[in-house]
């Protein structure tokens, strides 16, 4: 099988070799020769199951540089295998994971969240990298890509959150609402952690962080705001400006004081 790949390439650089070709001529004779390698080695695949990932993997294992002609090839002959396509792509040569991610996006064969479970799911260590991909290539869907991130791999959440709201500050609060509701068992670290990043909106934090989950879990939030360095009016205020209920937040302060 190599010495298939390894004989049709060869033939295929001494084709660009040649004198007075134009680059798309150059284009189409790439795309002929990978389109055609790659239905011989579909062919000669043991299980039909995985016969477009295996190729897709064998190809870029041996040529990675051809990851955009390989790609498009694979997609425009089996759109509907695109999983399969990403997978072998990723297998062979997971540092091309951001290429594979924007090509697969840009060829509109799936929405991003799908894209970005795909991948995430086979590559977890660079899941900051597809969803800044994913955002790039889609910034209307940035909610939904990293609450799709956080979910298929929530022990890399708060590494995906804080990129994110440090690469796209102007959707902090959304982002923040989105990964509490998604993970709110990571409540307080998240708080915590957009506090840190931009102690300028610790309130706006505060409040946002109140509103985007149960009431009953204002005092966590609260005092983790307290702890951040915010002082207590300002926390209970943003809480209350959250929806806290103003009688259980003064209860409350009146806890932590004497505790203090």
């Amino acid at each position: 099988m190599k010495y298939l790949v390894v004989l049709l390439f060869l033939i295929f650089s001494i084709t660009l070799s040649a004198k007075n070709i134009s680059n798309s001529s150059v284009s189409l004779q790439q795309e002929q020769v990978v389109s055609d390698l790659f239905d011989q080695l579909v062919k000669r695949q043991i299980s039909p199951a995985i016969a477009i990932e295996r190729s897709v993997s064998i190809l870029l294992q041996n040529y990675p540089e051809k990851i955009e002609v390989v790609l498009k090839v694979a997609i425009n002959k089996y759109p509907q295998e695109y999983k399969q396509i990403m997978c072998g792509a990723l297998r062979a040569e997971p540092a091309l994971t951001s290429d594979v991610v924007e090509i697969v996006l840009n060829s509109n064969i799936a929405d991003s969240s799908r894209v970005v479970s795909i991948a995430i799911t086979e590559e977890p260590a660079y899941a900051k990298e597809i969803v800044s991909t994913a955002v790039l290539q889609n910034p209307n869907e940035i909610e939904n890509i990293v609450r799709v991130a956080i979910l298929t791999e929530s022990t890399m959440a708060k590494n995906v959150v804080d990129d994110t709201m440090l690469s796209y500050p102007e959707k902090l609060l959304d982002i923040l609402n989105v990964a509490i509701k998604a993970l709110p068992n990571q409540l307080t670290r998240i708080v915590s952690d957009a506090i840190r990043l931009f102690p300028d909106n610790t309130e706006e934090v505060v409040r946002t962080a109140v509103s985007s989950t149960n009431k009953e879990r204002a005092r966590e939030i609260i005092e983790t705001a307290i702890n951040s360095g915010i002082s207590k009016e300002q926390a209970t205020a943003a809480a209350v400006a959250g929806g806290a209920n103003s009688e259980d937040i003064t209860k409350l302060m009146a806890k932590i004081q004497k505790i203090l």
